[in-house]
């Protein structure tokens, strides 16, 4: 795919997809959505990417949905406008900025965002997916759906009372509020607040240490793992797909060559790669 509205450069490990609309403040559009789908399809594939990088150019990492067809912005039948498609039944409908998230889910690649600026509506809800979310004292954050007269998209009543609990996520899709990067910090929804000019060094340093330390597959199951698990009433789920993924790996190649590296004090050379060599029963985690 050629890309439009993302910039995707990949380095030392690192694929840093940068959302790129900058005289629109990196507004999110159905096109935005089909790129970062391929730059990630892309990343999974590609086994000397290990982490990947989200931040915005200009003065905003996302002002949210590009309310270009002013009233129908919402419409089901403006999307069908957008994108040429029937208009689908309500029971058969999906939500756009909840197709991006599903596919941020199921990455197999850790996800860093690095918030720049506002991060409004979908340029919210976006992040809750990823990892690790580091905020510059620039940034903003708003689920400000209330305010628009809709309810939230990206699957956030599912994610977001995980991240700041449900009393937080209550007030902030109630009010609608946009807030700043220290109570988003205070609320647990970023890991972390740095200056602006400080920030992708910052991102990067995380990235870093996740790609130069550890083997790739086994972050990738841990993701799945302990994604998978928010949603299980007991820790016995958790023990049986545990102990499945212990059983795979500890006969692995990985497992023998991280023991050996601790006793000879070097650095290990990890060699199973996520295109090839995921437990079977990962790839058939659902995808949809």
């Amino acid at each position: 795919m050629e890309y439009e509205q993302i910039a995707v450069e990949a380095k030392d490990g690192i694929m840093t997809v940068r959302l790129d609309r900058p005289d629109r403040m990196n507004a999110y559009t159905f096109r935005m959505r089909e790129e970062i789908s391929d730059a990630l399809d892309r990343a999974d594939a590609d086994d000397d990417v290990r982490v990947v990088v989200f931040t915005g150019s200009g003065r905003a990492f996302c002002a949210g949905a590009d309310l270009e067809q002013g009233a129908a912005t919402f419409d089901p039948a403006g999307h069908s406008v957008v994108t040429g498609e029937p208009e689908p039944a309500a029971e058969d409908f999906r939500d756009d900025g909840g197709k991006l998230v599903m596919r941020l889910f199921r990455s197999t690649k850790p996800l860093i965002a690095a918030v720049n600026g506002p991060a409004v509506g979908v340029g919210a809800t976006m992040t809750l997916p990823m990892d690790i979310r580091i905020a510059s004292e620039d940034a903003r954050f708003g689920f400000v759906f209330a305010r628009r007269g809709i309810t939230p998209d990206g699957c956030s009543t599912w994610f977001l009372p995980k991240v700041v609990g449900i009393d937080r996520a209550l007030e902030w899709c109630f009010t609608g509020r946009v807030f700043g990067a220290a109570e988003a910090h205070e609320a647990r929804l970023v890991r972390e607040v740095v200056p602006a000019d400080e920030l992708l060094d910052r991102a990067y340093a995380v990235a870093r240490s996740i790609a130069e330390r550890t083997p790739a597959v086994a972050v990738a199951v841990t993701r799945a793992l302990l994604w998978g698990m928010q949603a299980e009433p007991d820790p016995w789920t958790a023990h049986r797909l545990e102990s499945r993924a212990l059983h795979w790996a500890g006969g692995s190649a990985d497992a023998r060559e991280g023991v050996v590296a601790f006793l000879e004090k070097r650095s290990p050379n990890f060699g199973l790669r996520v295109s090839s060599d995921l437990p079977e029963y990962l790839r058939s985690w659902p995808t949809e």
